[in-house]
């Protein structure tokens, strides 16, 4: 970011701030005159979220709800259709809320994943849940923001800053959530087609339809919607292609049950380096948005870095009143994952290298302990899994309150591999070091960086009991036991290159407790605590001697309070937080060098904060809004200095202006993250400076038309936002933002 651009940025936010704080301060004298108070409105549809529907809220881009329990922020349809590109994966959308940062997205609005953080909190470090089912990768639990669930398939998105209650299921209920909701259904048919087109030659065709109540099927209801997305990519040679369709069922079966039918597919294809970002020296000689390039001799040819995923994601969900007293929900759910990718080895080789060296690093062994011959090395990999799980909850009214008991049942197989090949050919390439089974004594090919099989066994079973001693009072108590067991079936593991078959179970008892007091119709506060668990990754299995690690489960413990106020004009909320984390996972070489590598679990890390959201509605359709957060994330080890831990912003500040009325959409909003850094230890080589993305939509409707025009990132900064660490200094990679966009886009509904 230039010092003229991020200078701008901060004096439109600072110059909303000043125009809002003599509003908050005169708020006591705004009209409160909520609109369907005890009604739940649109705002969260999709969810078992109420919201107030005041003037505020109908046009805010963030809110909570008044019976919130734990800090939260609720986006609607509203805003993602509104303000935001139509390609925008859901941690862009996530983004506008307090405490919450990413990197990534670095080709683009949704052209390349993204990876968001939550106080902090990396991804792995919270759950992430569509239709209240959680979702995530194998081996850990993180996500791929772009390849599951583009903006098309979700109605309305949930922050929960906070591990939620008992019955909140999940990998990672540690440091949060992220939950999506589903397209809703509705009464009347309809039709919504939509085509956009934009900078870097990215456009994309999209269309919904909604089938109405169906009377021929007992007033059953379909939605249906397919997009479509090409582009060429904000960075050189990255080009993406990507197709969803996504469709879902309401089948009333009676008047007492309900049968709700859900599956969405998913396929992305992209030219990208397996390890991602561009070095220094990169960057000079092509720019910050380098990555590959039209050389068929270099590892950073275009032609040799392609990956194609394709994703599926399926619920059957079952509701039943059984009685007056007695409700059931069944969820059985199975979601995949296929990564088949082709790359260069290592596309930072460039990054110091002499013609000499470059020459004597395009080379290939084509037989097995053979000379080295000249190609271009790189390798395979498949990674590709399918999960199974089933939810259920029975919820029983006993008047003073409802006793809530469930459990969940997941199980994944999961098969991933790497090998080694001459990118020119294909052919193999025998890089590797010799590598014996210690046990058979049979030579690993040398082709082969790993084959192996893996699955997880996740079960959960909880119970909370919601306590209403008086109707503004909530008392909820809750217990949840948690066993997790990864197992490992490989002929040629990671790390070690042989045969292994190992397994390992962790498990835990949380408890929780959350209390929500409506002081009025208008004002609630809520205070949390709760303990989470967080099992250690595959890779705590990829050594030589497992028995030989010590690693435990990763534990925290959550204390928050907070208050939601919604007058007519004004919508505000604020929280502090306290979260003590402890056995952070870390590995090094075991004191005799022959057992390879050994997991432990080193020191702990503080977290602890202040956030807040507002919206000032007038009566004209004008609003303004801001959030920020103060978030400290630092490490608490014996005899270490205390350093803010790795990708975690020390505050983040939103703010924007906001039109709703007639015909006309517009909003200007901008998010400034803090500083950071991209390792532990506040290093100043890895310290990120803080930086702004502003941007601006504006749309207007002609009776069943709708034009609109978006600019993203208005200013064009293109500030680091990431640095991954390579082997030294020179052979680190850098990310930055990719700079202005503009999109064009046409609506039409009947």
């Amino acid at each position: 970011m230039t010092q003229k651009s991020g200078a701008r940025a901060r004096l439109f936010g600072a110059s909303l701030l000043a125009v809002m704080s003599p509003m908050v301060a005169g708020a006591a004298h705004a009209e409160d005159a909520p609109a369907a108070k005890d009604a739940k409105s649109d705002l969260a549809e999709g969810s078992e979220i109420v919201v107030t529907g005041t003037r505020a809220n109908e046009i805010a881009p963030v809110t909570a709800s008044l019976q919130a329990t734990q800090p939260q922020a609720v986006i609607s349809r509203s805003f993602i259709e509104d303000s935001l590109p139509a390609t925008a994966d859901f941690n862009q959308i996530a983004l506008i809320s307090p405490s919450v940062s990413n990197f990534g997205g670095v080709n683009g609005a949704g052209l390349s994943e993204s990876k968001a953080q939550i106080r902090g909190f990396q991804d792995g470090e919270y759950n992430i849940t569509y239709d209240g089912v959680p979702f995530g990768d194998t081996n850990d639990p993180t996500h791929h923001s772009n390849t599951f669930f583009p903006s098309n398939t979700v109605e309305t998105l949930v922050i929960d800053r906070g591990p939620g209650n008992a019955s909140q299921l999940g990998q990672a209920t540690f440091g949060g959530n992220i939950n999506m909701f589903s397209r809703t259904t509705r009464e009347d048919m309809s039709f919504e087609g939509k085509a956009s087109y934009g900078t870097w030659n990215t456009w994309m065709l999209r269309g919904l339809v909604q089938t109405g109540a169906i009377k021929a099927l007992g007033g059953t209801e379909i939605v249906v919607s397919g997009q479509h997305i090409e582009s060429d990519g904000a960075r050189t040679f990255s080009p993406f292609h990507s197709n969803n369709i996504f469709g879902k069922a309401v089948i009333p079966i009676g008047s007492d049950v309900k049968l709700t039918i859900l599956g969405t597919y998913n396929e992305n294809a992209f030219n990208q380096p397996d390890k991602d970002g561009a070095t220094l020296v990169q960057v000079a000689l092509y720019g910050k948005q380098f990555s590959l390039n039209n050389d068929p001799n270099s590892q950073t040819y275009f032609g040799y870095n392609h990956t194609n995923k394709t994703t599926d994601f399926e619920i059957v969900r079952l509701d039943a009143t059984l009685s007056g007293a007695v409700s059931f929900d069944n969820k059985g759910y199975t979601y995949s994952y296929d990564n088949e990718t082709l790359s260069g080895s290592d596309v930072t080789l460039y990054a110091t290298a002499t013609p000499t060296a470059i020459a004597a690093a395009n080379t290939v062994k084509l037989t097995s302990g053979g000379a080295s011959v000249f190609g271009v090395p790189g390798y395979t990999k498949t990674n590709k899994y399918r999960m199974w799980g089933d939810i259920a909850q029975v919820h029983v009214n006993v008047g003073i309150g409802t006793l809530t008991l469930g459990a969940l049942v997941e199980h994944s197989d999961t098969y991933r591999q790497q090998r080694d090949v001459n990118l020119i050919t294909l052919a193999p390439n025998f890089a590797e070091k010799a590598v014996k089974d210690p046990v058979s004594g049979a030579a690993t090919p040398a082709d082969i960086k790993f084959d192996q099989n893996s699955n997880t066994n996740n079960t959960q079973f909880f119970g909370e009991f919601e306590f209403r001693p008086t109707e503004k009072l909530k008392i909820t108590p809750g217990i949840k036991y948690v066993r997790f067991n990864r197992k490992i079936n490989a002929s040629y593991n990671q790390g070690t290159r042989y045969a292994q078959t190992l397994s390992a179970t962790y498990t835990a008892t949380l408890p929780f407790l959350t209390v929500n007091y409506a002081a009025t119709e208008q004002l609630s506060f809520y205070g949390q605590f709760a303990k989470g668990f967080l099992a250690p990754p595959l890779s705590v299995l990829y050594v030589d001697k497992p028995g030989l690690s010590t690693v435990e489960p990763e534990r925290s413990t959550n204390y928050q309070f907070g208050g939601v106020y919604h007058g007519g004009n004004l919508s505000i909320d604020a929280d502090v937080y306290l979260i003590k984390f402890s056995n952070k996972f870390a590995s090094a070489p075991a004191p005799n060098a022959a057992d390879g590598t050994i997991w432990y679990n080193q020191g702990s890390v503080t977290y602890k904060g202040i956030e807040g959201q507002l919206t000032y509605a007038f009566d004209n359709g004008l609003a303004i809004f801001a959030n920020a957060s103060r978030n400290y994330a630092r490490t608490n080890n014996a005899g270490a200095p205390q350093t803010q831990v790795s990708n975690a912003p020390e505050y983040t500040v939103a703010t924007g202006i906001l039109y709703k009325h007639g015909p006309i959409r517009f909003s200007l909003t901008n998010k400034y993250t803090g500083q950071q850094w991209a390792t532990e230890g506040e290093d100043p080589n890895y310290r990120i400076p803080g930086y702004d993305s502003a941007n601006a939509s504006i749309r207007y409707e002609f009776g069943k038309l709708r034009l609109g025009v978006e600019v993203e990132n208005i200013f064009g900064t293109t500030s680091i936002t990431n640095i991954n660490a390579g082997k030294t200094r020179p052979f680190d990679q850098y990310f930055f933002q990719p700079g202005r966009s503009i999109t064009a886009d046409v609506t039409v509904k009947f």
